[in-house]
């Protein structure tokens, strides 16, 4: 009885959490890059950058580890 509680239904990647704030970030980092956002110089495209990266192996890591907890449900 305790595996059923335990056992939760994967979402697609679109609809969970971490999508949402993963293209926020990244559409924030984008702006900034542009200048739209900031007019500080190279240092504003480079925090840009460095966010759009972070977001993406956030979010990677974040569904690598949903996919292996459901991979590791289903084997038991």
């Amino acid at each position: 009885m305790a595996k059923k509680e335990e056992k939760k239904q994967e979402k697609p990647g679109y609809k969970t959490t971490e999508f949402i704030v993963c293209l926020v970030v990244l559409l924030l980092g984008a702006l900034m890059q542009s200048g739209v956002v900031s007019d500080g110089g190279s240092v504003s495209k480079i925090t840009g950058g460095a966010m759009e990266v972070l977001a993406a192996l956030g979010y990677t890591w974040s569904r690598a580890t949903v996919k292996l907890g459901a991979k590791d449900a289903k084997s038991e």
